[in-house]
């Protein structure tokens, strides 16, 4: 075989081959009732069943995957005490990720994490 053959077939398998995301996260909002809903978000590329992808990875890069240090929005929220449980498990460009956090309500939630955890 010829090394230019070789050589194409190395660069069409290299271009064929799925990316394996940087960062893989699952999401899950828990509330005291039971109910649960849980996402993935992949970033670099950008991917997972997180309805906002791409603006959740670019909310986490800001912050190096630190969900500690999210930045809070400035969200009216009702003075409603239903509590939610926040978790994030997975890995951020790999470095191990375990956030856990209870929020008076999941109006709160989005509020104090940038929205990361806005997917209901």
């Amino acid at each position: 075989m010829a090394l230019s053959t070789i050589a194409a077939v190395a660069t069409m398998l290299a271009v064929a081959a799925p990316a394996h995301p940087a960062s893989s996260i699952t999401l899950t909002l828990r509330a005291d009732s039971g109910a649960t809903t849980s996402v993935t978000l992949e970033c670099d590329p950008p991917g997972g069943s997180h309805p906002q992808a791409a603006r959740t990875c670019r909310t986490l890069a800001s912050v190096h995957g630190d969900f500690g240090r999210l930045p809070a929005e400035q969200i009216m929220c009702p003075m409603i005490y239903a509590p939610v449980t926040a978790t994030a498990y997975g890995h951020w460009h790999a470095r191990p990720v375990a956030f856990h956090h209870e929020y008076a309500n999941r109006c709160v939630a989005n509020a104090q994490t940038a929205s990361v955890f806005d997917f209901s």
